[in-house]
């Protein structure tokens, strides 16, 4: 049997395009003025050509989004790069938007976010460490406001912030629980000034969520600005534009709004740009880039954190709410793997056939295919094939979907690359020009709606749960931000990932739970409240064994051990 070539074996052999020939396949001019080289193979599109596409038609949006995530893997981007080739196979004009891939994950448990096999973006090195340095400029931007904050206590502390109450804390790209909570100013001449700090992960911070939500720098500027920072000592809120800080911090996003274009193993353009965290934001790319993309093809491929409870929610009633977006399609990613370990099979038990734990696991695909549903959005499976799966398997998703009547396909993208996708394609676009003239796309609760009843909509809608649970505290917060003038925002619910309930053990789709609110924090400069539910972390730590004991540099001087 013939070795299985890692993905970073793949990417190597890839015969990349310069980025100029890529470039030319969606009218975007071999002119200094549209888009500016970095390397051979990876541009950055200039505004003063965007500013140029205001009046373009828009192509259709495509989310691509999944079932709970599990050990055993849904393919999501793969997915997602699998279908632009796809598209673009079937001789239309697509772009894929995906998010910049984190440090942290690709050293620690997760891996690399450029896809898989023989659907990926490349360079995939590249991506995957430290890329255009994006999310460098994001970091830079978030401690030079930790640092102005500090600075401004030590001479004097002329806008009497609460040291008990400053509400920004550091960032860095790189998972490190060590630095979740720090003691400052211990030492040295600021040592009269000790406080308690602590470090979240750069994914976590406002500045990236606001970095993927704004439309151009001078609204990037603004959301900076309106971000709360601390209290004073009389309990009002201060915010960054108090300290003057959002113009030196635009300063250092300059460069890095601007969208990344690189391309798939098939020379199809991939705009990679942003990249929040999708827990404790919104889990998206960047507006502009998918905006960029909506103006330069046909079609836009681009997908949302997890599965479709945690992100997909978000990116309707948050991201196509601010950004004023209509997804014309949703494609739900599924494997069968997946959905057995739902229906309560071991991962080391996966390779056998096992239609029954199959038909249990089910029930977590019909939960979000009902939930996509009461967006008013046709959904279509992608059944994500894995060389294991049995006929019989994918026969009863097949039938499954068949009985829900929703399109459904089985895709080999991951070893086919655009030409295993080519079924998948011609249904999603089926589906955008059938749904074009009658889209009936619609938010979850509207803007006007009580902070609380958002939450608890949202939970018994998306989640099932019978009820939400807070502290007089946690009510006494969002009746204050309701009176600060916030309560028309949106909220983004941070919990776990591996369950529609807060408990990551109860796979499948569990009802009747309760979902505990542990705090509320608002993000004013993003423009939305976040609702932490259970344990989440906003610093993750490496795993026992970690991604990095196996990277390193070959004797070729190549990277090995990224994936």
């Amino acid at each position: 049997m013939a070795k299985i070539k890692s993905d970073i074996e793949i990417a190597r052999k890839a015969k990349m395009k310069p980025i100029n020939k890529i470039l030319a396949k969606i009218n975007v001019p071999d002119k200094s003025s549209a888009f500016s080289p970095m390397g051979r193979h990876i541009a950055k599109i200039n505004f003063e050509f965007l500013d140029k596409l205001k009046k373009k038609k828009d192509g259709n949006l495509i989310l691509v989004t999944a079932i709970t995530p599990t050990p055993a893997g849904e393919g999501k981007t793969t997915t997602s790069v699998g279908l632009n080739d796809g598209l673009n196979k079937i001789g239309k004009k697509s772009i894929v938007c995906l998010r910049e891939p984190s440090l942290g994950p690709s050293f620690g448990m997760k891996g690399g976010a450029a896809g898989g096999g023989y659907a990926q973006v490349v360079p995939m090195e590249q991506i995957n460490l430290h890329f255009t340095g994006d999310f460098h400029a994001i970091t830079s931007a978030h401690n030079l406001l930790s640092a102005m904050i500090d600075n401004h206590i030590y001479w004097g502390n002329k806008l009497n912030i609460d040291e008990n109450r400053i509400v920004w804390k550091r960032v860095m790209d790189m998972n490190d629980r060590a630095l979740r909570f720090i003691d400052i100013n211990t030492n040295g001449v600021a040592k009269d000034f000790k406080r308690v700090d602590g470090f979240d992960i750069t994914v976590a911070s406002e500045v990236m969520a606001i970095f993927c939500l704004s439309n151009d720098l001078n609204d990037l500027e603004k959301k900076i600005g309106n971000i709360t920072i601390a209290y004073n000592k009389e309990g009002n809120p201060l915010y960054a534009r108090d300290l003057n800080a959002h113009g030196p911090m635009t300063v250092l996003l300059k460069e890095a709004i601007r969208p990344n274009v690189t391309q798939s193993l098939e020379n199809n353009p991939a705009i990679i740009h942003g990249g929040p965290f999708a827990n404790i934001a919104h889990g998206c790319n960047s507006v502009i880039a998918t905006k960029t993309a909506l103006k330069l093809s046909d079609y836009v491929v681009t997908e949302a954190g997890f599965g479709a409870d945690l992100g997909a929610e978000k990116f309707l009633d948050i991201k196509c709410r601010k950004a004023g977006l209509t997804p014309s399609c949703v494609v739900i990613v599924a494997t069968i793997r997946a959905l057995k370990m739902h229906g309560g099979v071991e991962k080391e038990d996966l390779k056998n056939e096992n239609v029954e734990a199959l038909k249990k696991g089910l029930v977590n695909l019909e939960r979000h295919i009902l939930n996509i549903k009461q967006f008013g959005l046709e959904p279509i499976v992608a059944i994500n094939h894995f060389a294991l799966d049995t006929k019989n398997e994918v026969e009863t998703v097949l039938k499954f979907c068949e009985n829900m009547k929703v399109e459904v396909s089985e895709c080999k993208h991951w070893a086919k690359g655009g030409k295993g996708a080519t079924d998948l394609a011609k249904k999603v676009v089926k589906i955008c020009i059938s749904k074009k003239s009658k889209n009936k796309f619609q938010f979850l609760y509207k803007d006007d709606l009580k902070l609380w009843d958002k939450i608890e909509l949202i939970a018994k809608k998306i989640y099932k749960a019978s009820n939400i649970t807070g502290s007089d505290e946690v009510k006494d917060q969002l009746k204050i931000f309701e009176n600060n003038g916030h309560g028309h925002l949106p909220v983004c619910i941070a919990k776990t990932q591996y369950s529609f309930s807060t408990d990551p053990k109860l796979k499948g789709a569990p009802s009747n739970h309760e979902i505990p609110i542990r705090e509320v924090r608002l993000s004013s400069g993003a423009e939305f409240v976040v609702v932490v539910c259970g344990s989440i972390m906003t610093m993750p730590g490496l795993p026992k064994i970690p991604a990095a004991n196996s990277i390193k540099l070959n004797k070729k001087g190549e990277i090995e051990g990224l994936f």
